[in-house]
């Protein structure tokens, strides 16, 4: 399975969909940690898929949050954000789980005209920090106000979305006060934007959801035609800003997509390949194989 949705969720933990939940105003659900932690356990069910809702949780509990290119321990409380756009294993390593999350779509913090553009906030930029380590005084604030979410969301009061919709901001204004001031306040000099730029480019190439989807960007040269910069000035601010060059942050990107495709897709190495790019699959094999010292198929295994 590629995208976990709403009703896949809702499937894996045993938990029944709200009736008053109104879908035209986007979806909206928080629960708490230690009983769907139960129900998953029951069903042995620990999925890593991309999610097609956003995700905050405040937990208490010693986990592993595994991603594509990072392994987070976790030996107390975290504060944890999710994206659509990045996949994530979540392994509980005892099982004293406690706490609050909350799953939401895009829609349900766009319903106001100009509202939230989630993926422009900082917290879920690429490349930021979407676990954080909390002490246990952050951790009381936090789960109180997933305990105002937990007793609103059963009222009968008119407005309760447009003030559910406030607790989600103030919980995602406070993940951002966590990051470190440079991923909040980015300098902005012609190079960093060229270099932000990039990334956000880089980044819009992915997820690739469908083994008929094929990456449209793929060299130094397309990057740097799409950003209308010379190839030779791009690859120069790459290095100065993030230490990397073009093709090794291109490369990393695409071989972290081709980790996520393998493991969590049924797709032939053939499929993957092409939708990565790459017109054959020996050139594939080769660049996963030198990026990763193993063969497609080995890593699949």
């Amino acid at each position: 399975m590629d995208v976990t949705t709403l009703e896949d969720f809702y499937k894996e933990t045993s938990t029944l969909i709200p009736p008053d939940i109104n879908k035209e105003i986007g979806h909206f659900n928080v629960f708490k940690i230690d009983e769907v932690h139960a129900n998953l356990k029951k069903r042995n069910v620990m999925p890593y898929n991309r999610r097609a809702y956003y995700k905050i949780s405040c937990i208490s509990g010693r986990n592993k949050a595994e991603y594509a290119d990072k392994v987070i321990d976790i030996e107390k409380n975290a504060l944890l954000f999710a994206t659509p756009k990045i996949p994530y294993h979540w392994l509980p390593q005892d099982d004293n789980q406690f706490g609050y999350f909350c799953i939401f779509t895009h829609d349900f913090l766009t319903q106001n005209k100009g509202g939230v553009v989630l993926d422009e906030l900082p917290i879920f930029q690429p490349g930021g920090y979407p676990v954080f380590q909390l002490t246990d005084e952050a951790a009381e604030d936090i789960t109180h106000i997933f305990k105002k979410m937990y007793k609103e969301i059963s009222s009968d009061y008119a407005y309760k979305y447009d003030l559910l919709r406030n607790y989600v901001l103030e919980l995602i204004h406070y993940g951002q006060k966590l990051q470190p001031a440079t991923l909040l306040y980015p300098a902005h000099t012609a190079s960093a934007r060229v270099s932000s730029l990039f990334i956000e480019l880089l980044e819009r190439q992915f997820p690739i959801e469908s083994p008929h989807q094929k990456l449209q960007l793929r060299t130094a040269k397309d990057y740097a035609d799409r950003l209308s910069v010379h190839v030779n000035h791009l690859n120069k601010v790459l290095k100065e800003n993030i230490g990397k060059t073009t093709t090794d942050l291109i490369s990393s990107r695409i071989v972290q997509e081709a980790k996520i495709l393998l493991k969590q897709t049924d797709w032939n190495v053939s499929e993957i390949a092409f939708s990565l790019g790459f017109e054959e699959v020996a050139h594939f094999s080769n660049f996963f194989r030198k990026q990763t010292q193993m063969a497609p198929l080995a890593f699949r295994a």
